[in-house]
Protein backbone atom coordinates (compact mmCIF):
# COMPACT_ATOMS: atom_id res chain seq x y z
CA UNK A 1 0.00 0.00 0.00
CA UNK A 2 1.41 3.51 -0.99
CA UNK A 3 -0.17 6.34 0.86
CA UNK A 4 0.08 10.46 0.79
CA UNK A 5 -0.86 13.23 2.97
CA UNK A 6 -1.97 16.46 1.36
CA UNK A 7 -1.95 19.43 3.61
CA UNK A 8 -4.28 22.46 2.36
CA UNK A 9 -4.08 25.48 4.96
CA UNK A 10 -5.94 28.64 4.69
CA UNK A 11 -6.40 32.23 7.13
CA UNK A 12 -9.69 30.37 8.36
CA UNK A 13 -9.42 26.84 7.85
CA UNK A 14 -7.02 23.66 7.74
CA UNK A 15 -7.59 20.43 5.98
CA UNK A 16 -5.69 17.29 5.75
CA UNK A 17 -6.29 14.58 3.31
CA UNK A 18 -5.08 10.78 3.63
CA UNK A 19 -4.93 8.78 0.28
CA UNK A 20 -3.91 5.38 0.15
CA UNK A 21 -3.26 3.70 -2.85
CA UNK A 22 -4.27 7.00 -4.45
CA UNK A 23 -8.04 6.31 -2.66
CA UNK A 24 -9.33 9.14 -0.25
CA UNK A 25 -8.94 7.42 2.95
CA UNK A 26 -9.40 10.23 5.61
CA UNK A 27 -10.32 13.51 5.68
CA UNK A 28 -10.17 16.16 8.83
CA UNK A 29 -11.25 19.94 8.31
CA UNK A 30 -10.24 22.39 11.20
CA UNK A 31 -10.70 25.72 12.29
CA UNK A 32 -7.10 27.68 12.33
CA UNK A 33 -8.07 29.25 15.54
CA UNK A 34 -9.79 25.60 16.89
CA UNK A 35 -9.51 25.31 20.61
CA UNK A 36 -9.99 22.32 22.94
CA UNK A 37 -8.92 19.94 21.17
CA UNK A 38 -8.00 16.73 22.19
CA UNK A 39 -4.67 16.14 24.30
CA UNK A 40 -4.55 20.20 25.48
CA UNK A 41 -4.32 20.43 29.21
CA UNK A 42 -5.90 23.24 31.18
CA UNK A 43 -6.41 24.44 34.65
CA UNK A 44 -10.34 24.52 35.45
CA UNK A 45 -12.51 25.48 38.10
CA UNK A 46 -15.23 22.86 39.65
CA UNK A 47 -18.68 24.80 38.98
CA UNK A 48 -21.09 22.05 39.72
CA UNK A 49 -20.67 18.52 41.69
CA UNK A 50 -23.28 16.22 40.62
CA UNK A 51 -24.01 13.10 43.04
CA UNK A 52 -26.50 11.41 40.85
CA UNK A 53 -24.45 10.86 37.27
CA UNK A 54 -21.06 10.41 40.27
CA UNK A 55 -19.30 13.56 38.42
CA UNK A 56 -18.56 16.79 37.89
CA UNK A 57 -18.80 19.83 35.43
CA UNK A 58 -15.99 22.16 35.29
CA UNK A 59 -15.22 25.33 33.57
CA UNK A 60 -12.41 24.80 31.18
CA UNK A 61 -12.89 28.57 29.59
CA UNK A 62 -15.75 26.88 26.46
CA UNK A 63 -19.16 28.22 26.74
CA UNK A 64 -20.53 25.31 28.38
CA UNK A 65 -19.47 23.22 30.96
CA UNK A 66 -17.14 20.50 30.74
CA UNK A 67 -17.68 17.09 32.18
CA UNK A 68 -15.76 15.13 34.37
CA UNK A 69 -16.50 11.77 35.31
CA UNK A 70 -15.40 10.06 38.70
CA UNK A 71 -13.72 7.27 36.47
CA UNK A 72 -11.90 9.89 34.45
CA UNK A 73 -10.28 11.34 37.65
CA UNK A 74 -7.80 8.67 37.73
CA UNK A 75 -6.28 6.26 40.46
CA UNK A 76 -3.46 8.88 41.36
CA UNK A 77 -5.77 12.13 41.06
CA UNK A 78 -4.88 13.32 44.79
CA UNK A 79 -1.36 13.15 43.93
CA UNK A 80 -2.43 15.20 41.04
CA UNK A 81 -3.46 17.21 43.08
CA UNK A 82 -0.83 17.81 45.64
CA UNK A 83 1.79 18.93 42.80
CA UNK A 84 -0.68 21.37 41.34
CA UNK A 85 -0.58 22.76 45.06
CA UNK A 86 3.09 22.44 45.43
CA UNK A 87 2.97 24.74 41.38
CA UNK A 88 1.05 27.21 42.52
CA UNK A 89 3.45 27.74 45.29
CA UNK A 90 6.74 27.53 44.29
CA UNK A 91 8.57 28.72 41.57
CA UNK A 92 10.91 26.30 39.17
CA UNK A 93 10.33 23.18 38.24
CA UNK A 94 8.98 20.55 40.43
CA UNK A 95 10.59 17.08 40.28
CA UNK A 96 8.21 14.70 40.03
CA UNK A 97 10.35 11.67 40.77
CA UNK A 98 11.16 13.43 44.37
CA UNK A 99 7.01 13.84 45.22
CA UNK A 100 5.88 11.28 47.99
CA UNK A 101 2.99 9.67 45.57
CA UNK A 102 -0.78 9.87 47.56
CA UNK A 103 -2.65 6.61 48.42
CA UNK A 104 -5.29 6.06 44.72
CA UNK A 105 -8.84 6.44 45.18
CA UNK A 106 -11.58 3.95 45.75
CA UNK A 107 -12.58 2.51 42.36
CA UNK A 108 -16.02 2.51 43.98
CA UNK A 109 -15.81 5.73 45.45
CA UNK A 110 -18.08 8.99 44.73
CA UNK A 111 -16.73 12.33 43.38
CA UNK A 112 -17.65 14.29 46.18
CA UNK A 113 -15.09 12.34 48.06
CA UNK A 114 -12.43 13.45 45.73
CA UNK A 115 -13.59 17.37 44.63
CA UNK A 116 -15.16 20.20 45.60
CA UNK A 117 -17.12 23.41 44.15
CA UNK A 118 -14.70 26.19 43.13
CA UNK A 119 -11.60 24.05 43.68
CA UNK A 120 -8.68 24.02 40.73
CA UNK A 121 -8.04 20.95 39.04
CA UNK A 122 -6.08 19.75 36.07
CA UNK A 123 -7.53 18.04 33.59
CA UNK A 124 -7.25 17.06 29.86
CA UNK A 125 -9.59 17.13 26.92
CA UNK A 126 -10.77 13.33 26.42
CA UNK A 127 -13.75 13.82 23.63
CA UNK A 128 -13.57 17.77 22.02
CA UNK A 129 -17.19 19.20 22.13
CA UNK A 130 -19.87 17.86 20.13
CA UNK A 131 -23.43 19.34 19.34
CA UNK A 132 -25.04 20.68 22.32
CA UNK A 133 -22.33 18.77 24.62
CA UNK A 134 -19.08 20.93 25.99
CA UNK A 135 -15.69 18.96 25.93
CA UNK A 136 -14.95 15.31 27.97
CA UNK A 137 -12.30 15.44 30.38
CA UNK A 138 -10.08 13.53 32.13
CA UNK A 139 -7.65 13.73 34.95
CA UNK A 140 -5.27 10.94 33.82
CA UNK A 141 -2.72 13.08 32.39
CA UNK A 142 -0.69 11.29 29.00
CA UNK A 143 1.22 13.23 26.74
CA UNK A 144 1.82 11.13 23.27
CA UNK A 145 4.61 10.82 21.70
CA UNK A 146 5.45 8.89 18.45
CA UNK A 147 6.67 5.91 20.02
CA UNK A 148 5.38 6.50 23.84
CA UNK A 149 2.56 8.08 25.62
CA UNK A 150 3.80 9.19 28.97
CA UNK A 151 1.98 9.42 31.79
CA UNK A 152 2.74 11.37 35.01
CA UNK A 153 1.80 9.99 38.72
CA UNK A 154 1.52 6.34 37.45
CA UNK A 155 4.68 3.92 37.63
CA UNK A 156 2.99 1.17 35.26
CA UNK A 157 4.35 0.49 32.04
CA UNK A 158 2.04 -1.46 29.45
CA UNK A 159 2.83 -2.49 26.02
CA UNK A 160 0.42 -2.40 22.60
CA UNK A 161 -1.59 -5.06 22.09
CA UNK A 162 -0.99 -5.01 18.63
CA UNK A 163 2.81 -6.46 19.30
CA UNK A 164 1.93 -9.93 19.08
CA UNK A 165 5.56 -11.55 19.85
CA UNK A 166 6.06 -12.07 23.28
CA UNK A 167 9.77 -12.17 23.20
CA UNK A 168 9.03 -8.46 21.65
CA UNK A 169 7.06 -7.50 24.09
CA UNK A 170 8.82 -8.17 27.35
CA UNK A 171 11.97 -6.56 25.91
CA UNK A 172 10.15 -3.52 25.63
CA UNK A 173 8.74 -3.23 28.96
CA UNK A 174 12.53 -4.19 30.69
CA UNK A 175 13.60 -1.52 28.47
CA UNK A 176 10.90 1.27 29.63
CA UNK A 177 11.48 0.05 33.18
CA UNK A 178 14.94 0.57 33.53
CA UNK A 179 15.06 4.20 31.79
CA UNK A 180 11.74 5.57 33.02
CA UNK A 181 12.00 8.21 35.86
CA UNK A 182 10.40 7.24 39.09
CA UNK A 183 6.47 8.56 39.40
CA UNK A 184 6.09 8.62 35.48
CA UNK A 185 4.17 5.82 34.12
CA UNK A 186 4.08 4.70 29.71
CA UNK A 187 2.35 3.04 27.08
CA UNK A 188 4.33 1.48 24.63
CA UNK A 189 2.58 1.69 21.22
CA UNK A 190 2.90 -0.17 18.07
CA UNK A 191 5.08 1.61 16.41
CA UNK A 192 8.18 1.13 18.92
CA UNK A 193 8.15 -2.19 17.98
CA UNK A 194 11.88 -2.66 17.11
CA UNK A 195 13.19 0.23 18.39
CA UNK A 196 16.37 0.59 19.80
CA UNK A 197 16.76 1.69 23.67
CA UNK A 198 18.67 5.34 22.72
CA UNK A 199 15.63 6.02 20.10
CA UNK A 200 12.88 5.25 22.97
CA UNK A 201 15.17 6.85 25.98
CA UNK A 202 15.63 10.64 23.26
CA UNK A 203 11.51 10.45 23.17
CA UNK A 204 11.13 9.52 26.85
CA UNK A 205 13.46 12.72 27.85
CA UNK A 206 11.49 14.92 25.24
CA UNK A 207 8.15 13.97 26.84
CA UNK A 208 9.58 14.42 30.48
CA UNK A 209 10.65 17.89 29.37
CA UNK A 210 7.35 19.09 27.89
CA UNK A 211 6.04 17.81 31.00
CA UNK A 212 8.20 19.58 33.05
CA UNK A 213 7.57 22.95 31.10
CA UNK A 214 3.99 22.54 31.23
CA UNK A 215 4.11 22.53 35.01
CA UNK A 216 6.27 26.07 35.26
CA UNK A 217 3.20 27.26 33.18
CA UNK A 218 0.67 26.15 36.63
CA UNK A 219 1.85 28.72 38.50
CA UNK A 220 0.89 31.75 36.41
CA UNK A 221 -2.35 29.93 34.65
CA UNK A 222 -5.12 31.38 36.30
CA UNK A 223 -8.61 29.23 36.06
CA UNK A 224 -9.86 28.49 33.32
CA UNK A 225 -6.76 28.31 31.40
CA UNK A 226 -4.20 26.47 28.87
CA UNK A 227 -1.38 25.28 30.55
CA UNK A 228 -0.27 22.83 27.26
CA UNK A 229 -1.81 22.67 24.15
CA UNK A 230 -1.28 19.42 21.73
CA UNK A 231 1.33 19.89 19.40
CA UNK A 232 0.59 21.32 15.92
CA UNK A 233 -2.66 19.34 14.63
CA UNK A 234 -0.75 18.42 11.45
CA UNK A 235 2.38 17.24 13.14
CA UNK A 236 0.01 15.43 15.98
CA UNK A 237 -2.14 13.49 12.82
CA UNK A 238 1.37 12.64 10.71
CA UNK A 239 2.67 11.46 14.32
CA UNK A 240 -0.14 8.72 14.92
CA UNK A 241 -0.52 7.60 10.99
CA UNK A 242 3.33 8.16 9.82
CA UNK A 243 4.51 4.35 8.35
CA UNK A 244 6.74 3.43 5.80
CA UNK A 245 4.81 3.53 3.22
CA UNK A 246 4.07 7.07 2.77
CA UNK A 247 6.08 8.84 0.04
CA UNK A 248 4.54 11.95 -0.18
CA UNK A 249 3.66 14.47 1.54
CA UNK A 250 2.30 17.76 0.24
CA UNK A 251 1.94 20.87 1.90
CA UNK A 252 0.46 24.37 0.21
CA UNK A 253 1.85 26.75 3.36
CA UNK A 254 5.31 27.26 4.26
CA UNK A 255 5.29 27.71 7.50
CA UNK A 256 3.54 24.32 8.38
CA UNK A 257 5.47 22.63 5.45
CA UNK A 258 8.88 23.38 7.82
CA UNK A 259 7.26 22.29 10.70
CA UNK A 260 6.69 18.80 8.99
CA UNK A 261 9.74 18.45 7.24
CA UNK A 262 11.76 18.79 10.52
CA UNK A 263 8.92 16.14 12.27
CA UNK A 264 9.62 14.02 9.23
CA UNK A 265 13.92 14.31 9.43
CA UNK A 266 13.28 13.65 13.47
CA UNK A 267 11.07 10.45 13.08
CA UNK A 268 11.99 9.01 9.76
CA UNK A 269 15.81 10.60 9.35
CA UNK A 270 16.66 10.50 5.86
CA UNK A 271 13.31 10.62 4.36
CA UNK A 272 12.26 14.28 5.01
CA UNK A 273 12.44 14.59 1.01
CA UNK A 274 9.05 13.35 0.77
CA UNK A 275 7.86 16.50 2.21
CA UNK A 276 6.65 18.86 -0.99
CA UNK A 277 5.64 22.43 -0.89
CA UNK A 278 3.02 23.52 -3.00
CA UNK A 279 3.15 26.42 -5.20
CA UNK A 280 0.86 27.23 -7.97
CA UNK A 281 -2.29 29.22 -9.20
CA UNK A 282 -4.18 25.55 -9.21
CA UNK A 283 -5.43 24.87 -5.52
CA UNK A 284 -3.67 21.96 -3.99
CA UNK A 285 -6.83 19.49 -3.43
CA UNK A 286 -7.95 20.61 -7.36
CA UNK A 287 -4.69 19.70 -8.86
CA UNK A 288 -4.52 16.03 -7.40
CA UNK A 289 -8.27 15.28 -8.02
CA UNK A 290 -8.88 15.33 -4.26
CA UNK A 291 -11.82 17.53 -4.44
CA UNK A 292 -13.40 15.17 -6.60
CA UNK A 293 -13.06 12.13 -4.39
CA UNK A 294 -14.46 14.12 -1.65
CA UNK A 295 -18.31 15.67 -3.58
CA UNK A 296 -17.81 11.59 -4.55
CA UNK A 297 -17.34 9.94 -1.30
CA UNK A 298 -19.28 12.26 1.28
CA UNK A 299 -22.88 12.27 -0.37
CA UNK A 300 -26.09 10.17 1.14
CA UNK A 301 -25.97 7.31 -1.65
CA UNK A 302 -22.11 6.01 -2.17
CA UNK A 303 -21.86 3.38 -5.05
CA UNK A 304 -19.03 1.26 -4.52
CA UNK A 305 -18.94 -2.01 -6.99
CA UNK A 306 -21.11 -2.79 -9.82
CA UNK A 307 -24.25 -0.62 -9.62
CA UNK A 308 -24.32 -1.89 -5.72
CA UNK A 309 -24.39 1.48 -3.18
CA UNK A 310 -25.17 2.49 0.60
CA UNK A 311 -27.74 4.65 1.95
CA UNK A 312 -26.34 6.48 5.06
CA UNK A 313 -28.27 8.48 7.30
CA UNK A 314 -27.34 10.46 10.35
CA UNK A 315 -28.94 11.02 13.54
CA UNK A 316 -28.22 12.21 17.11
CA UNK A 317 -28.79 8.79 18.31
CA UNK A 318 -27.19 6.60 16.07
CA UNK A 319 -25.59 5.91 11.88
CA UNK A 320 -27.38 3.77 10.21
CA UNK A 321 -26.28 2.50 6.50
CA UNK A 322 -28.06 0.54 3.92
CA UNK A 323 -26.37 -1.95 1.72
CA UNK A 324 -28.04 -1.95 -1.54
CA UNK A 325 -27.50 -4.06 -5.19
CA UNK A 326 -28.96 -1.53 -7.12
CA UNK A 327 -28.67 -2.34 -10.92
CA UNK A 328 -25.52 -4.90 -10.40
CA UNK A 329 -24.15 -5.81 -13.90
CA UNK A 330 -22.41 -8.97 -12.56
CA UNK A 331 -24.79 -11.34 -11.21
CA UNK A 332 -23.62 -14.41 -9.51
CA UNK A 333 -25.05 -17.84 -9.88
CA UNK A 334 -28.09 -17.38 -7.31
CA UNK A 335 -29.72 -14.80 -5.49
CA UNK A 336 -27.92 -16.39 -2.12
CA UNK A 337 -24.30 -15.83 -3.82
CA UNK A 338 -25.22 -12.29 -5.23
CA UNK A 339 -25.99 -11.00 -1.84
CA UNK A 340 -22.92 -12.67 -0.37
CA UNK A 341 -20.68 -10.57 -3.05
CA UNK A 342 -22.16 -6.99 -2.50
CA UNK A 343 -22.09 -7.51 1.10
CA UNK A 344 -18.33 -8.63 1.31
CA UNK A 345 -18.01 -5.41 -0.91
CA UNK A 346 -19.60 -3.37 1.55
CA UNK A 347 -17.83 -3.68 4.19
CA UNK A 348 -14.72 -2.62 2.85
CA UNK A 349 -16.44 0.71 1.31
CA UNK A 350 -18.27 1.06 4.87
CA UNK A 351 -14.99 0.22 6.83
CA UNK A 352 -13.51 3.37 4.32
CA UNK A 353 -16.71 5.86 5.42
CA UNK A 354 -16.35 5.24 8.66
CA UNK A 355 -12.38 6.86 9.16
CA UNK A 356 -13.74 9.12 5.98
CA UNK A 357 -16.56 10.39 7.66
CA UNK A 358 -15.19 9.78 11.12
CA UNK A 359 -18.32 8.29 12.42
CA UNK A 360 -18.77 7.81 16.10
CA UNK A 361 -21.38 6.17 18.32
CA UNK A 362 -23.75 3.52 17.45
CA UNK A 363 -23.73 2.32 13.32
CA UNK A 364 -26.30 -0.21 12.52
CA UNK A 365 -25.95 -1.96 9.08
CA UNK A 366 -28.37 -3.49 6.91
CA UNK A 367 -26.80 -5.67 4.57
CA UNK A 368 -28.89 -7.52 2.18
CA UNK A 369 -30.75 -10.66 3.99
CA UNK A 370 -28.42 -13.94 3.74
CA UNK A 371 -29.87 -17.46 5.24
CA UNK A 372 -26.63 -19.47 4.96
CA UNK A 373 -24.47 -19.32 8.15
CA UNK A 374 -21.69 -19.47 7.06
CA UNK A 375 -21.81 -16.42 4.36
CA UNK A 376 -23.18 -14.59 7.23
CA UNK A 377 -20.14 -15.05 9.16
CA UNK A 378 -18.14 -14.75 6.10
CA UNK A 379 -19.41 -11.17 6.02
CA UNK A 380 -18.58 -10.47 10.02
CA UNK A 381 -14.95 -11.84 9.63
CA UNK A 382 -14.67 -9.78 6.18
CA UNK A 383 -15.81 -6.14 8.22
CA UNK A 384 -13.50 -7.14 11.31
CA UNK A 385 -10.64 -7.64 8.49
CA UNK A 386 -11.63 -4.10 7.04
CA UNK A 387 -11.50 -2.26 10.13
CA UNK A 388 -7.88 -3.71 11.83
CA UNK A 389 -6.77 -0.68 9.95
CA UNK A 390 -9.04 2.20 11.64
CA UNK A 391 -6.94 2.98 14.63
CA UNK A 392 -9.77 4.31 16.46
CA UNK A 393 -11.61 2.67 19.62
CA UNK A 394 -14.03 -0.17 17.96
CA UNK A 395 -16.58 -3.19 18.79
CA UNK A 396 -18.17 -4.94 16.18
CA UNK A 397 -21.15 -7.73 16.75
CA UNK A 398 -22.37 -10.68 14.35
CA UNK A 399 -25.22 -10.11 12.10
CA UNK A 400 -28.43 -10.65 14.01
CA UNK A 401 -31.18 -12.72 12.29
CA UNK A 402 -32.84 -9.72 10.57
CA UNK A 403 -29.64 -8.93 8.83
CA UNK A 404 -28.16 -5.93 11.11
CA UNK A 405 -24.57 -5.69 12.33
CA UNK A 406 -24.07 -3.48 15.09
CA UNK A 407 -21.11 -1.89 15.14
CA UNK A 408 -19.34 0.98 18.18
CA UNK A 409 -17.02 3.26 17.60
CA UNK A 410 -15.36 6.06 19.81
CA UNK A 411 -15.90 9.35 19.02
CA UNK A 412 -14.03 11.58 20.25
CA UNK A 413 -14.52 15.00 17.79
CA UNK A 414 -17.57 15.85 15.66
CA UNK A 415 -18.35 13.90 12.67
CA UNK A 416 -16.84 14.67 9.41
CA UNK A 417 -19.77 16.82 7.23
CA UNK A 418 -19.20 18.17 3.91
CA UNK A 419 -22.49 19.54 1.69
CA UNK A 420 -22.75 17.60 -1.51
CA UNK A 421 -25.67 19.39 -3.04
CA UNK A 422 -25.76 22.43 -4.83
CA UNK A 423 -28.61 25.31 -5.13
CA UNK A 424 -30.36 24.91 -8.49
CA UNK A 425 -28.72 27.61 -10.69
CA UNK A 426 -32.06 28.48 -12.69
CA UNK A 427 -34.08 29.18 -9.62
CA UNK A 428 -31.58 29.25 -7.07
CA UNK A 429 -33.47 26.98 -4.69
CA UNK A 430 -37.07 28.85 -4.81
CA UNK A 431 -38.79 26.56 -7.31
CA UNK A 432 -39.32 29.72 -9.52
CA UNK A 433 -37.40 30.57 -12.04
CA UNK A 434 -36.86 34.46 -12.55
CA UNK A 435 -36.03 36.97 -15.64
CA UNK A 436 -32.87 35.63 -16.70
CA UNK A 437 -29.72 37.60 -15.88
CA UNK A 438 -26.56 37.00 -17.42
CA UNK A 439 -24.34 35.50 -15.05
CA UNK A 440 -21.37 36.71 -16.98
CA UNK A 441 -22.87 40.12 -16.23
CA UNK A 442 -22.73 39.59 -12.48
CA UNK A 443 -19.30 38.47 -11.94
CA UNK A 444 -17.82 41.92 -14.90
CA UNK A 445 -20.04 43.77 -12.00
CA UNK A 446 -18.03 42.28 -9.43
CA UNK A 447 -15.28 42.89 -10.60
CA UNK A 448 -15.46 46.13 -11.55
CA UNK A 449 -16.86 47.57 -7.93
CA UNK A 450 -13.83 45.82 -6.64
CA UNK A 451 -11.49 47.42 -9.08
CA UNK A 452 -13.16 50.99 -9.23
CA UNK A 453 -14.84 51.08 -5.62
CA UNK A 454 -11.66 49.26 -3.46
CA UNK A 455 -9.07 50.36 -5.92
CA UNK A 456 -7.55 46.56 -6.20
CA UNK A 457 -5.91 46.73 -9.71
CA UNK A 458 -4.68 42.89 -9.40
CA UNK A 459 -7.38 40.27 -8.86
CA UNK A 460 -8.19 36.58 -9.44
CA UNK A 461 -11.13 35.10 -10.17
CA UNK A 462 -12.22 31.68 -8.71
CA UNK A 463 -14.62 29.44 -10.63
CA UNK A 464 -16.58 26.41 -11.15
CA UNK A 465 -14.56 24.33 -14.27
CA UNK A 466 -17.42 24.98 -16.66
CA UNK A 467 -17.27 28.12 -16.24
CA UNK A 468 -13.76 28.55 -16.02
CA UNK A 469 -14.13 27.32 -20.08
CA UNK A 470 -16.54 29.82 -21.18
CA UNK A 471 -14.81 32.65 -19.93
CA UNK A 472 -11.16 31.60 -21.47
CA UNK A 473 -13.06 30.33 -24.70
CA UNK A 474 -12.50 32.57 -27.82
CA UNK A 475 -10.66 35.44 -29.34
CA UNK A 476 -11.23 37.69 -28.00
CA UNK A 477 -12.46 36.09 -24.65
CA UNK A 478 -14.15 37.17 -21.78
CA UNK A 479 -11.63 37.55 -19.94
CA UNK A 480 -9.51 39.66 -21.96
CA UNK A 481 -12.66 41.78 -22.87
CA UNK A 482 -13.13 42.63 -19.05
CA UNK A 483 -9.19 43.12 -18.65
CA UNK A 484 -9.89 45.88 -21.99
CA UNK A 485 -12.80 47.80 -20.56
CA UNK A 486 -11.26 47.90 -17.26
CA UNK A 487 -7.87 48.15 -16.88
CA UNK A 488 -7.10 45.72 -14.22
CA UNK A 489 -4.91 42.78 -13.85
CA UNK A 490 -7.00 39.92 -13.79
CA UNK A 491 -6.23 36.09 -13.80
CA UNK A 492 -8.81 33.00 -13.83
CA UNK A 493 -8.47 29.76 -11.84
CA UNK A 494 -10.72 26.96 -11.59
CA UNK A 495 -11.64 25.48 -8.72
CA UNK A 496 -13.50 21.65 -8.75
CA UNK A 497 -14.65 23.38 -4.88
CA UNK A 498 -17.48 25.81 -5.94
CA UNK A 499 -20.83 25.30 -7.30
CA UNK A 500 -21.80 25.58 -10.67
CA UNK A 501 -22.53 29.05 -10.49
CA UNK A 502 -20.65 30.19 -7.67
CA UNK A 503 -17.12 32.60 -7.80
CA UNK A 504 -14.79 34.51 -5.50
CA UNK A 505 -12.57 37.29 -6.20
CA UNK A 506 -9.04 37.38 -4.31
CA UNK A 507 -6.27 39.94 -4.29
CA UNK A 508 -2.61 39.22 -4.70
CA UNK A 509 -2.08 37.85 -1.59
CA UNK A 510 -4.86 35.34 -2.49
CA UNK A 511 -7.16 37.33 0.55
CA UNK A 512 -10.73 36.65 -0.15
CA UNK A 513 -12.94 40.21 -0.91
CA UNK A 514 -15.47 41.22 0.60
CA UNK A 515 -18.73 41.87 -2.36
CA UNK A 516 -21.16 42.88 -0.19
Amino acid sequence: MSAELFVDVTPKELTIALLENKRLAELRKELSDVQFAVGDIFLGKVKKIMPGLNAAFVDVGYEKDAFLHYLDLGPQVRSLQKYVSMAKAKKGVIALHKLKPESDINKNGTISDVLVSGQEVLVQVAKEPISTKGPRLTSEISIAGRNLILIPFSDRVSVSQKIEQAEERNRLKRLLLSIKPKNYGVIIRTVAEGKRVAELDKELRTLVKRWEESALRIKDTRAPGLVMGEIGRTTAFLRDIFNPSFHSIYVNDENTYKEMKDYVELIAPGREKIVKFHEGSVPLFDKFGIEKQIKASLGKTVSFKSGAYLIIEHTEALHVIDVNSGNRSKSSSSQENNAMDVNLAACDEIARQLRLRDMGGIIVVDFIDMQDQEHRQRVFDRMKDAMDSDRTKHNILPLSKFGLMQITRQRVRPEMHIDTAETCPSCLGTGTISPSVLFSDKIEQALRFVAQKQKIKKLTLWVHPFLYAYIKRGFPSLAMRWRWNHGFGLKIVSSDSLAFLEFKITDHKNKKIDLS
